[in-house]
């Protein structure tokens, strides 16, 4: 199952993708190969690794570096994770990736501005043809909010990393809504989490996963039936 998971900070992606984690789990069984990285989402600085594995004195070096060495970091963290190796995966998927560092970046980091060199919001199709080309089924999950819902949940429940101003809010969800709507990924779910609750969003994925579904993730979805009838 590939999925590119994008949405306005506070739309709520993380939730969504631990979500679909226990679905996956679930209805298909484990990924493999076993211990694989669930899903990807360290592309909006300063989340640069896996949860916590980058200690608080590394991160506060890293983003003392110029604007330069940030974009160059970011360029090669879209090559690793649009490698052949992680394609080969049964699952690959990505929170926030090129759509959200085309909206970040020149905002925030002082790179890809467009016309300069590292230009992100051009480089949006660039990432897209590449993945179109590896894994044409892939999935690219867009997840909504209204701009007052997500200045109360900012207000409310505050992330500890974050760069998110609350003046550049409706700009952003807009610059999000163009670069969905002119995406070269044609499998696409929209999901709105203004007031939808976390099971009823879930449950929106599933269903407008259903006739996204690869073949090979419908064989999973048969083994896995399979075994949990001979375990019961």
């Amino acid at each position: 199952m590939n999925l590119i998971i994008v949405g306005m900070e506070y739309a709520g992606k993380t939730t969504l993708a631990d979500e679909i984690i226990k679905w996956r789990n679930d209805v298909m069984g484990k990924p493999s190969p076993l211990g694989i990285v669930e899903y990807h989402d360290h592309f909006t600085f300063p989340w640069l690794g896996h949860w916590d594995e980058i200690s608080e004195e590394d991160m506060a070096t890293f983003m003392s570096l110029g604007p330069q060495l940030k974009e160059m970091f970011s360029r090669y963290q879209f090559a690793y994770h649009l490698s052949d190796q992680l394609y080969r995966d049964s699952d690959h998927i990505l929170l926030g990736f090129h759509i959200e560092d085309a909206i970040f970046a020149p905002r925030y980091y002082g790179f890809g501005k467009k016309g300069e060199y590292g230009d992100r919001s051009s480089g949006v199709r660039a990432v897209e043809m590449e993945v179109m080309e590896k894994a044409p089924e892939t999935v690219l999950v867009y997840l909504k909010a209204t701009p007052e819902v997500i200045r109360e949940r900012m207000r409310t429940k505050p992330h500890e990393r974050t760069h998110l101003k609350d003046e550049h809010i409706d700009e952003m969800i807009e610059e999000f809504d163009y670069h969905v709507g002119h995406s070269l990924l044609r499998n696409r779910i929209v999901l709105d989490t203004s007031e939808a609750t976390v099971e009823q969003t879930i449950a929106e994925f599933v269903e407008q996963m259903g006739p996204l579904m690869s073949h090979e993730d419908r064989v999973r979805m048969q083994a896995q039936a399979i075994l949990k009838g001979t375990k019961g």
